[in-house]
Order: structure tokens, then C-alpha cells, then sequence
């Protein structure tokens, strides 16, 4: 084995060869598992808890290229809202698809390096059968969940001014000057203005 491919231990890896999945297109395995989210699952105010369990529910199909994935994931997210920074939080479903191609390999069956030039175009590799959800998750969790998530949309937030929380103080308003007669105010005395 590849000593840098997946590791078939790996929760997160998924072994067609141990599933029986044929290089026959056509030929298609259901796979349910629950995975533990490892870090990196989000955006800066909304992720999935580290260790929290991500239930998949994946379809497997061998078509020429490679191997069809398809299918979706369970998982709970936790966050701040954008407006107030409470904490928020609520499940949600993904739905994944990804195209994973089998290696280039030469007439004895070793697997030809490819260019590094064109990585990030590249569709994921399956290296010694092995199938690396990873990235593909963490892709999808980043894709769905919302960069300015919200506790409600009639959230009102915090007081620019002073940062106290509006919803808990109805009515909060602090007085505004216009700064175009603000220099009048230096002009009246503090004794006159109590007449």
C-alpha cells in the first residue's frame, strides 16, 4: 500500500475493494456510517462541533472513469449570530455528489504520478481503492452553511453605540446630536441652560 494514501482504518475512508464494489460499470454498493467531524468543518461564525457524528448515507456507482458518489449527510451546527453573536444552533442535511477517478496506471498496474500543475482542477483520486471523504465533506460543509448565520430574521442586534443587546432592552436609544450643530452646544452656558 501507498504509504501516503488513506487510511483504511479511517472512519472517513471507504474501501470499495472490502465493499465488493466491482470495476464493472453499472455496478453499485449503498454505504450508511456515522463519522465523527474532525476540526475544520466551517466558516468563522457557524461549524460543526469537532467530534460531533455526521451520519452518512451514500450510494456508490462504478461507471468507466471511476466511482460516482452520491448521496447525503447528517449533521448538527453550531454558531454566533451575525447580528446579536448568541449562540445559535440547528441540524441540517447535506446532499453530496463528487466524481472519484481511479488512478493512472501503466501496463504492469503501477500508478503513473500525475502533474501538479493542474491539482486544483483535478477531480479526487482513488488511491489503492480506497475512497477519501474528507475533503469532500468539508467541501460540502463549507459550501451550505451561512457566512452570517441568524438567532431570527426580526433579530435586532446590538446598540452601535454602547453594544447592549436590543432585545432585551425595547425602547434603547441614546440621543443624537447633529454634528453640523453640535459646535452651537460650547455656546450656551451650563447655568443659562437650566433656566
Amino acid at each position: 500500500m501507498n504509504s501516503s494514501g488513506p487510511d483504511p482504518r479511517d472512519p472517513m475512508v471507504i474501501d470499495t475493494r472490502a465493499l465488493q464494489l466491482q470495476r464493472r460499470p453499472g455496478s453499485m454498493i449503498a454505504v450508511e456510517r456515522d463519522v465523527v467531524a474532525p476540526e475544520g468543518f466551517g466558516v468563522v461564525m457557524a461549524r460543526v462541533p469537532v467530534d460531533s457524528t455526521i451520519e452518512l448515507d451514500l450510494r456508490l456507482e462504478s461507471v468507466m472513469e471511476g466511482v460516482w458518489l452520491s448521496g447525503s449527510a447528517d449533521i448538527e451546527v453550531e454558531g454566533e449570530c451575525a447580528r446579536c453573536l448568541e449562540p445559535v444552533g440547528w441540524g441540517e442535511t447535506l446532499e453530496i455528489a463528487q466524481m472519484f477517478e481511479y488512478a493512472a496506471t501503466d501496463s504492469r498496474g503501477a500508478v503513473i504520478p500525475t502533474a501538479e500543475d493542474d491539482e486544483d482542477e483535478a477531480l479526487p483520486v482513488i488511491v489503492d481503492d480506497l475512497i477519501d471523504l474528507t475533503e469532500v465533506l468539508r467541501d460540502a460543509v463549507v459550501l451550505a452553511l451561512p457566512l452570517a448565520p441568524l438567532c431570527s430574521a426580526e433579530c435586532p442586534g446590538l446598540c452601535p453605540e454602547c453594544g447592549i443587546l436590543l432585545a432585551e432592552a425595547p425602547g434603547h436609544a441614546h440621543e443624537q446630536i447633529d454634528p453640523r450643530w453640535a459646535a452651537l452646544g460650547g455656546l450656551v452656558e451650563p447655568d443659562e441652560s437650566q433656566r
